[in-house]
């Protein structure tokens, strides 16, 4: 079966993404039902999205759960066959939907389908073993990763727990998911007319800035060596990681004489995400912003 406006549903995880989701959802056909994940406990979101948008229905986790886990929530209380991932600064063109549907036709089976960044300079996928052959065509590339911002699930295709892996709660969630896709014998294209645009960083309200960035340099280095060491041992996690450890703490210390807070703390908090991520600590870091 391919897909089409009746058995399609889109996720969007989101938290302080008050900016950002209007062109999101806006972008999308309303006759599709749409899924809000919001990583908080804001009552106010949630009933302005309701209001607002008759095709969205919007679960409140009230904790930050991070952007697998929140996916997972959306892809288990969607009812349809397949499920449209996306991030909350992404939009689609308005013949983005159409384009997939048609790119489905062509498909026997699949466990993973996206649609192509806009951005030719920023491409959302990759192929390991650039020899290997895979379908190609005008229409699909077959590929071995796509970036999260932008994943259509087929539901039949993934165990229960094989979706993203919560013990990670921002960077490289979507190439696990990828590996465990191909470890499984899944196939994962790229619907190469259907065209997504994606900001890149801008889910988050700007002015959380600062808070942000620290929560992304603690999970960036924590996720790197988490994927590496779950999926090609210790050895390469510690390999991969050591001189961005050993670069911030010098950083650190330099930050430190000049008196510049910020980058200080930057460089703590990646010294900090891979001290905690070698000892086999949980990914607890969250941004310091309230509802």
């Amino acid at each position: 079966m391919s897909i089409s406006r009746q058995n399609l549903s889109i996720v969007i995880v989101t938290f302080k993404s008050e900016k950002v989701i209007d062109k999101c959802i806006n972008s999308i056909s309303k006759d599709i039902p749409i899924i809000v994940v919001e990583n908080s406990s804001n009552i106010d979101f949630k009933n302005y999205l309701e209001s607002k948008y008759k095709n969205v229905k919007c679960f409140l986790t009230n904790n930050n759960l991070g952007m697998g886990a929140g996916n997972n929530i959306g892809i288990k209380l969607a009812q349809t066959e397949y499920v449209f991932a996306i991030n909350p600064d992404t939009t689609l063109e308005p013949n983005t939907l159409e384009e997939i549907f048609s790119a489905s036709k062509e498909l026997k089976d699949f466990s993973i389908l996206s649609p192509i960044s806009s951005d030719a300079k920023f491409p959302n996928y990759g192929i390991i073993k650039k020899k290997k052959i895979l379908k190609n065509s005008d229409i699909l590339l077959e590929v071995d990763y796509v970036d999260g911002f932008a994943m259509i699930f087929k539901k039949k295709n993934f165990k229960q727990d094989h979706f993203f892996d919560e013990n990670i709660f921002m960077y490289l969630e979507n190439d696990d998911l990828c590996i465990n896709v191909k470890k499984n014998g899944g196939l994962i294209f790229i619907a190469k007319k259907a065209k997504i645009n994606h900001e890149g960083a801008k889910a988050v309200d700007p002015k959380f800035f600062n808070e942000v960035e620290l929560s992304r340099n603690w999970h960036w280095i924590w996720s790197k060596f988490y994927f590496n060491k779950k999926n090609f041992g210790i050895f390469k996690a510690i390999r991969v990681c050591i001189l961005t450890y050993i670069s911030s703490v010098l950083k650190f210390s330099f930050y430190s004489i000049i008196k510049n807070n910020f980058k200080k703390r930057i460089y703590f908090n990646r010294a900090s995400g891979f001290y905690n991520a070698l000892l086999g600590k949980a990914s607890w870091y969250r941004p310091n912003i309230k509802d």
